[in-house]
């Protein structure tokens, strides 16, 4: 039987090729199809192949300079014995200005960590590097380089032009060892909720509004860039999911810029906040809760987690718990634009309005953003946005 389905498949194979082979010769001899077109058919997929190897190859000169290993070493409590040991870890990062800041990952460099090296494309390596900061509501961080003035920095894309199918590349210390790793893919998504975990401490994380992808991303990548053909970052490459194969997801950059630009000016990360927790609606999200919108921010808390913190922006602009916030300023709150992403975009000081719906009733309230409360402080609020 197994022979006689291998003398099947023979013969379909066969049979397949000589029928290729007999409708090209009907074609070539009615004329429809002439050989300087398959010709050129042919020369042209080629050439495509070229060009993206190309692109691809110039991507990787371009944004790889600025694309640096991010080495850390934490030193373990005393044991039972009385010795400790050093516990090493690996990340990626990308320089975002020519005296030496560097964008990663909150979980590249967590609290705790005891030294940080960064290490540059051509194995030159830094040890006097200092964490600036990390951001209290998403998962970045940012790092100085002491005593650097020509670094070479990344150029910052615009991530909410991205489009799913758009061909990109992701650049990284790949399993903290191949540093300056490139492999490439496409968007395979935009505006993706996850929740993610640190598999070194079991810590978890809220991320909302990802970039997902299916350029190979490793442990070692994190933090480090995802590009565009054309060289420019569009995202910060942050989880995998594991139980699947090539699923990444990056922080689009534009949930970033603004803190780039206040470590840029000012040399400390200055977050602004609303001082609310949500749930971001779906349809099905909307149902089980019984409302009449399938989008916006619903405003909700839990057991010792106030929906509304006390003292915050929201607090003092009259939000309420079961308010739903539909739009900022004219943006809608959806999926794929959370309201974390489009608070990011401010800065402290500055007002907005939101478009809330309490009641079944819409109106519309004025909020003046503050900066996070530092960690430093006493009056730091639970994470909320």
């Amino acid at each position: 039987m197994a022979n006689q389905n291998r003398l099947f498949l023979a013969r379909t194979i066969v049979l397949c090729v000589v029928g290729s082979v007999a409708v090209n010769w009907l074609l070539l001899s009615s004329g429809i199809i002439k050989p300087d077109v398959t010709r050129t058919i042919t020369q042209n997929r080629e050439k495509i192949v070229l060009q993206e190897g190309e692109a691809m190859a110039n991507v990787f000169k371009k944004v790889s300079p600025a694309t640096v290993s991010v080495i850390t070493e934490s030193v373990s409590p005393v044991n039972f014995f009385g010795t400790t040991s050093v516990q090493k870890g690996a990340g990626s990062g990308l320089i975002i200005s020519s005296d030496g800041y560097v964008l990663t990952n909150k979980h590249v460099v967590p609290e705790g960590i005891t030294k940080v090296s960064v290490m540059m494309a051509d194995g030159k390596q830094y040890n006097d590097v200092t964490v600036v900061g990390r951001d209290p509501l998403n998962d970045i961080a940012f790092l100085k380089i002491a005593g650097v003035n020509s670094m070479a920095v990344a150029e910052l894309g615009d991530s909410s032009l991205v489009q799913p199918g758009q061909r990109v590349a992701a650049i990284g210390n790949a399993l903290g060892q191949f540093r300056n790793s490139i492999t490439a893919g496409i968007i395979s998504g935009i505006g993706r909720p996850l929740q993610a975990t640190d598999g070194s401490t079991g810590s978890s994380e809220k991320l909302e509004n990802l970039l997902q992808t299916d350029a190979a991303i490793n442990p070692g990548n994190s933090g480090g860039p995802l590009v565009t053909l054309d060289g420019k970052v569009i995202g910060i490459n942050v989880a995998t999911a594991e139980s699947a194969q090539t699923i990444g997801f990056a922080i689009p950059i534009n949930d970033a810029k603004r803190l780039v630009d206040t470590v840029r000016k000012t040399g400390k990360i200055v977050k602004p906040y609303l001082g609310a927790r949500y749930v971001s609606l779906t349809p099905e999200a909307a149902s089980s809760i019984n409302v009449s919108v399938d989008h916006g921010a619903y405003i909700s808390g839990g057991p010792s987690q106030p929906a509304v913190l006390p003292g915050s922006p929201a607090d003092k602009a009259g939000l309420r718990e079961h308010d739903i916030i539909l739009k900022v300023n004219d943006i809608d709150v959806t999926q794929q634009r959370s309201l974390a992403s489009i608070i990011s975009g401010f800065g402290a000081g500055d007002k907005i309005k939101l478009t809330i719906q309490r009641d079944g009733k819409e109106s519309v309230v004025t909020v003046t953003l503050e900066a996070y409360p530092t960690p430093t402080s006493p009056a730091t609020p639970p994470m909320a946005q």
